[in-house]
């Protein structure tokens, strides 16, 4: 990476998207008639990534406050232009302190400091160009999930629209399509001195080493 040279970060709000896969969903449908509730949700769940998570390209993952493991969270995130219209995309390490319920606000476990592990820059393309993108992660060198966007409850256009039907995505914004757990429900965790890399074929990768509160 060419120090001189500024690496992307979000111009706008970015918004993550809960139960968009369809194991989790799935592994989640018991639980969504339960209170409080008492029915799937109908439109997509989101939740924002507040500015204090943006983690440039490059950049340490510092546990603090007696966190000792994250999960990893590999997403794709659209980048909204100017148009309205998304104008590219970027992979990126959606880190969260991992946690059980869907149920509350999840600040606490994901708008820590350092939480969105950004790539270099945004892919450009349009979302048709990544409707079978499988997004490869790995720890410490070793393969550890696929996330395979095929296996969206809702492609990125039918994310897009719904979304659009209760809100209006602005220039700069970054909209991410979800993460995906493991067949036990659970996602790939790493702890100090863990090195986490996501890659997807046309993307600049997302290198993150994790480190102990100094």
């Amino acid at each position: 990476m060419n120090p001189w040279t500024p690496t992307w970060q979000p111009q706008g709000t970015v918004y993550g998207t809960l139960l968009n896969f369809r194991r989790e969903w799935d592994l989640w449908s018991p639980r969504m008639m339960q209170d409080p509730h008492k029915a799937a949700p109908k439109a997509p769940v989101l939740y924002v990534k507040t500015a204090n998570t943006f983690s440039p390209a490059g950049q340490d993952l510092l546990l603090q406050d007696g966190v000792t493991e994250v999960d990893i969270g590999a997403s794709l995130g659209l980048v909204i232009g100017r148009d309205g219209q998304v104008a590219g995309a970027a992979l990126l390490n959606d880190w969260a302190v991992p946690h059980a319920s869907y149920y509350r606000p999840p600040v606490k476990f994901r708008c820590r400091d350092g939480f969105l592990a950004l790539p270099e820059q945004v892919t450009a393309g349009q979302v048709q160009d990544w409707a079978a993108l499988q997004i490869a992660v790995r720890r410490n060198g070793d393969w550890v999930q696929t996330v395979d966007l095929r296996e969206l409850m809702r492609d990125l256009p039918a994310l897009l629209s719904d979304v659009g039907e209760f809100m209006t995505l602005q220039p700069g914004d970054v909209l991410m399509v979800g993460t995906d757990c493991l067949a036990d429900g659970s996602r790939p965790r790493a702890k100090a001195g863990d090195r986490v890399e996501i890659s997807a074929p046309g993307f600049d990768a997302v290198v993150t080493t994790v480190g102990g509160a100094a």
